[in-house]
């Protein structure tokens, strides 16, 4: 199974017959892109506040994350037949004679103002008729158009497969290095702290006790659990980019945790000199590595 990423787009351009026989044409467009959640937008005429229900249903049943808009844009140019409110005129005029004969006033009423009147203009795409067959249509034009857009997700999907495996063998091969050091850069660091240690103390002490203090404070300052760990974090990062699905936030999990890792060694062997520097090097380029996946892996659903 793919991992898919969370940006995607589909559209459809549909015509279809209404029972008044003219045409009625409309363009369908779904566009997705990163989101912790599965937050939806929907953008529909009105008159189809019911449709909106079933939609919603079905972008759940399909989608797990991502800020998803779904819009429906009707084609009006040549359908929309403008007529009036022949009620409502008739009420403001009558009120507007009513008015100049309660008070004797001249004047005489404006068309323009009548027109603006809320519902003074009518037309006939409202007509219930064409309202059913487009949420009809549109139903049955929601399935093939989520199926597009999951390919192009899944192609997207594909993309981040490569870049995240890519950012894993430079990370393992940092780790590596930092392993193939660590026996040189522990010895160092223990005749080191001897050294400090002989000097602090002069000639006088117990050399017996003096090497156990040692032993402690080189024992903290191994980083060998680190590296055991960073190389389990890699290898289960692996397997679910292999297993694919909904893995997006176990890999931002697995990250955090790679991160706390490379942390702590530069904590642990900062200072050293020499290849100690040497470390500090790998321990940069795998914290800027883990970085890198971490904005790729906002993407992935």
């Amino acid at each position: 199974m793919a991992i898919y990423s969370m940006t995607g787009f589909a559209r459809a351009q549909v015509s279809i017959s209404a029972e008044d026989g003219n045409q009625l044409s409309y363009t369908l467009t779904i566009k997705s892109v990163n989101h912790r959640f599965l937050d939806l937008q929907l953008r529909l005429p009105s008159g189809l506040d019911g449709l909106e229900m079933e939609l919603r249903k079905l972008l759940k049943e399909s989608l797990v994350r991502g800020h998803v808009e779904l819009a429906l844009s009707v084609d009006r140019s040549g359908q929309q037949r403008a007529g009036y409110n022949r009620e409502l005129i008739a009420a403001y005029l009558d009120a507007f004679n009513a008015a100049s004969r309660d008070y004797s006033l001249g004047g005489a009423p404006d068309l323009n103002a009548a027109l603006r009147l809320p519902g003074a203009l009518q037309t006939d795409n409202r007509d219930e008729g064409k309202l059913t067959a487009l949420a009809e249509s549109v139903r049955q034009q929601v399935p093939p158009l989520l199926e597009q857009l999951k390919v192009m997700r899944a192609r997207e999907g594909e993309s981040l497969e490569a870049i995240l495996n890519a950012t894993l063998d430079r990370l393992a091969e940092a780790n590596q290095g930092v392993a193939q050091l660590r026996p040189e850069i522990e010895q160092r660091y223990q005749e080191r702290l001897t050294q400090r240690l002989i000097a602090a103390t002069g000639q006088e002490f117990n050399r017996q006790r003096l090497l156990e203090e040692v032993a402690v404070l080189v024992d903290r300052s191994d980083i060998s659990e680190e590296l055991t760990r960073m190389t389990t974090h890699i290898a289960h990062f692996r397997e679910l980019l292999a297993a694919g699905g909904e893995v997006g936030k176990k890999l931002d999990f697995l990250l955090q945790e790679m991160n706390r890792e490379a942390n702590t060694m530069l904590s642990k062997t900062g200072g050293l000199g020499g290849k100690g520097t040497r470390i500090t090097e790998l321990g940069l380029a795998m914290k800027a590595e883990i970085e890198k996946a971490r904005e790729q892996i906002q993407n992935v659903e």
